[in-house]
């Protein structure tokens, strides 16, 4: 199959649907494995949500698109750049790891929010905890490689044109 014949928007709106698998897979973890999210959990999910808004958008309109592949690429990589974050605390030795903080319901009403924004993207010792595991990766391993297949996909129209043109 020859991917050019999708147009950016198509494409875009490709990258949406993952970005929403993405965000379903991570409510089933939630509310049907019963898997508590982390601080930087939350935040990786928040990093999903925005790069998914960004490709729908891109796929809405109708210009733009470079600039939108740029900027779906720019919130992958904040992304990519919290889970690499919470794999690091996940490989930390144990006496290492930093202490766990309160609850978010609690930091959230008794805390100014740009401690709370700190605290989310920062990480803390449950941050540590490693809940599930999957072809001998952690959860925040694949959130990490997802996104860094998010931030090429979200270029990759642009890098497959010239080599499609390259070939005529």
């Amino acid at each position: 199959m020859n991917l050019m014949i999708l147009s950016p928007r198509i494409w875009f709106l490709v990258g949406f649907a993952g970005c929403c698998l993405l965000l379903a897979i991570g409510a089933y973890m939630q509310f049907e494995m019963e898997l508590e999210p982390c601080p930087l959990c939350i935040s990786q999910r928040l990093a999903i949500l925005a790069t998914g808004l960004v490709f729908l958008i891109a796929a809405i309109h109708n210009r733009g698109h470079k600039i939108y592949a740029v900027a779906a690429t720019v919130s992958a990589l904040i992304g990519a750049g919290i889970s690499t974050r919470h794999v690091w605390l996940q490989h930390l030795p144990p006496d290492q790891v930093p202490e766990c903080s309160p609850g978010l319901e609690y930091v959230f009403q008794h805390f100014p929010l740009a401690d709370t924004i700190k605290l989310m993207l920062s990480g803390t010792g449950e941050c540590a905890q490693i809940d599930g595991v999957f072809l001998g990766l952690a959860i925040p391993a694949w959130t990490l490689i997802a996104f860094l297949l998010l931030a090429g996909f979200s270029l990759a129209p642009f890098w497959l044109k010239p080599l499609a043109e390259n070939r005529d």
